[in-house]
């Protein structure tokens, strides 16, 4: 769908049809839908579910992809493929939690092992990019100032984390269940109000929104617990993916300049080269979970590790419009944004059915002909009752 979109915004958009253009009321909407697109995404968060091992290894994986990255930046700026290295490699560091998200939620992949890894560098690949940009590339202050700013930021939205993990007072969980399905819609005007006052929080400190909605989410995330938190969940996704972040994606599309790509053969040459960086910067430290994954799944965990077009999308657009990146590059970047999207979890969750389901059906077949399996040297019976469940 996030491609699909993207596609038709270009379609619509000024460089084919020309029947809109990405301004006045469609870019406002735009602009939403990339908050409300990195606030969905923090809410999505929940670092209890991936304390310990797979947050460390997340940690040391992104650390290990930013270094990579920079290298490779460095010597593309170098053979002057790009402009600006630290940008570069800032968005090859990206993965895509958001749309991993329902990925994994709807495949299940959530409740399992290999799952919990995968979201931790998700989230490690959505957080680190967020702070590295807002540290290197607001122009509001000086450098020491920018980070003195972070820091008081970041310790406002702690502030703001530890309010949510209070413990709730009954009074105010009665109102909460009471206007949950009201017309005054409390819950979710509170959840828009938190997004509101760090977003302009963030803008105030010359630190970039996307930041202000990300924390705002994972604010939002802690304090919503519980059945109502449930439904106050599924009520902010349909405002965020049934309306706002689609119109990020078609505006995105509006944006996309089509003929700097096609009519410019070195850089469209440019676009497998972007996809594979994508690959080899997030999917080289899969080599730090040996032990923790089967080697059936570091290429798998590679792929979804690599996915990446939003935020490669609203970089591409800071680049272009501070001119630290030509257009044709940037087009380039979210081509290949788009592919990683299109092809990274499609074959992704290809490999874990054929790995996952085929032994399942294996032992569905020998449930059913018990007497061919005897007859097999080396079978092993299914003998109890678990696995003839799971097999039938």
């Amino acid at each position: 769908m996030v491609v699909l979109e993207v596609v038709f915004g270009i379609i619509i958009g000024p460089h084919v049809l020309g029947w809109a253009s990405p301004t006045g009321l469609l870019g406002l909407l735009g602009q939403l839908g990339l908050i409300f697109l990195f606030f969905l995404a923090g809410m999505e968060i929940d670092l209890r579910s991936v304390r310990g091992t797979p947050l460390i290894k997340a940690g040391t994986g992104w650390v290990l992809s930013m270094a990579i990255a920079l290298l490779i930046g460095s010597m593309l700026a170098i053979l002057q493929f790009v402009r600006n290295w630290l940008l570069i490699g800032a968005i090859l560091t990206t993965t895509t939690l958001g749309t991993l998200m329902p990925i994994l939620r709807d495949s299940g992949e959530l409740e399992t092992k290999f799952g919990s890894h995968v979201l931790a560098a998700g989230i490690l690949g959505e957080i680190g990019p967020i702070v590295l940009v807002s540290i290197l590339f607001t122009r509001d202050h000086r450098h020491w100032q920018q980070t003195a700013l972070m820091i008081l930021f970041v310790l406002i939205a702690l502030g703001a984390a530890l309010a949510a993990l209070w413990p709730t007072p009954p009074r105010f969980v009665s109102l909460v269940t009471r206007t949950m399905e009201a017309a005054s819609q409390l819950p979710v005007r509170m959840s828009i109000l938190v997004l509101m006052l760090l977003v302009t929080l963030a803008a105030k400190f010359g630190l970039d929104m996307i930041l202000g909605a990300f924390a705002s989410g994972m604010v939002v995330g802690l304090g919503a617990r519980g059945e109502q938190g449930h439904i106050l969940h599924h009520k902010l996704d349909a405002i965020g993916f049934g309306f706002l972040i689609p119109m990020f994606f078609v505006a995105s599309g509006m944006k996309f300049d089509l003929p700097a790509l096609l009519d410019n053969p070195q850089a469209l040459l440019h676009l497998p080269v972007f996809l594979v960086l994508f690959l080899v910067v997030r999917g080289v430290p899969v080599l730090l979970y040996r032990g923790e994954l089967a080697k059936e799944e570091f290429f798998p965990f590679a792929l979804y590790s690599a996915t990446a077009l939003p935020f490669v999308i609203a970089l591409t657009e800071l680049g272009v419009s501070t001119g630290r990146m030509s257009s044709s590059n940037a087009a380039a970047l979210v081509g290949a944004g788009m592919l990683s999207v299109l092809l990274f979890p499609m074959t992704a969750m290809t490999l874990r059915r054929r790995r996952v389901l085929a032994p399942l059906a294996a032992t569905a077949a020998s449930a059913a002909n018990p007497g061919a399996m005897e007859s097999t040297p080396g079978a092993v019976s299914p003998g109890d009752d678990e696995i003839q469940r799971k097999a039938s």
